[in-house]
């Protein structure tokens, strides 16, 4: 699987350009680059059935290579407003910091949700930075009906960027398929939500 844009949305303060960002940077784009399908495979091939393919088996493979080979920690509670926000789905220390990691998997609200989440960090001081990973809209015809993606957040950045914090970072990457190819099995779908579509 590749990358096909990444965004620094919110840079206030030095992280962008610490060594702490580089090795974060590094291992996302690793993680995303050893997403392959068919299993087996070099690269990641998609089947173009219009909705056929699920989101979970992608994302478990990215959250699989951040927690084994990298040291992440999966599925962190961290309790920063009066309700919890939910889990985020990986972490990284740094520094007594945290860096938080979402990978998209439901729809444009569920995107929404996402970002506010890791902004909601950055404002209590408890995100060092964090970062969202959700397909481009050249993936998103092939994956679970109403998907969020990178295009369709897009419009919303300027609320995210206009937010007033002393320090913090947050990027986003779209990703997309290295191929089509009609005669590849299509990823399994979850039973949840818009997934049973």
């Amino acid at each position: 699987m590749r990358i096909v844009r990444e965004l620094s949305l919110i840079s206030v303060g030095t992280f962008e350009e610490s060594s702490d960002w580089c090795i974060i940077r590094e291992e996302i784009r690793d993680a995303i680059s050893l997403i392959v399908h068919p299993p087996g495979t070099s690269s990641f091939t998609i089947n173009p059935t219009r909705h056929g393919n699920g989101v979970k088996p992608i994302k478990e493979a990215a959250m699989t290579a951040l927690k084994d080979r990298f040291g992440w920690e999966l599925d962190t509670l961290v309790q920063y407003a009066t309700k919890s926000p939910g889990k985020v789905d990986a972490t990284k220390v740094i520094d007594n910091h945290l860096f938080a990691f979402e990978w998209e998997t439901g729809n444009i609200s569920s995107s929404h949700r996402a970002v506010n989440k890791l902004v909601l960090g950055l404002l209590r001081g408890v995100f060092l930075g964090g970062a969202l990973v959700l397909p481009s809209r050249k993936l998103y015809p092939y994956l679970t009906d109403r998907i969020g993606n990178y295009e369709e957040l897009e419009p919303y950045f300027d609320v995210w960027r206009a937010v007033r914090i002393q320090e913090g970072f947050l990027a986003i990457f779209a990703i997309e398929h290295d191929r089509i190819d009609i005669s590849v099995p299509r990823i399994i779908k979850g039973t949840d939500g818009r997934a049973l579509v």
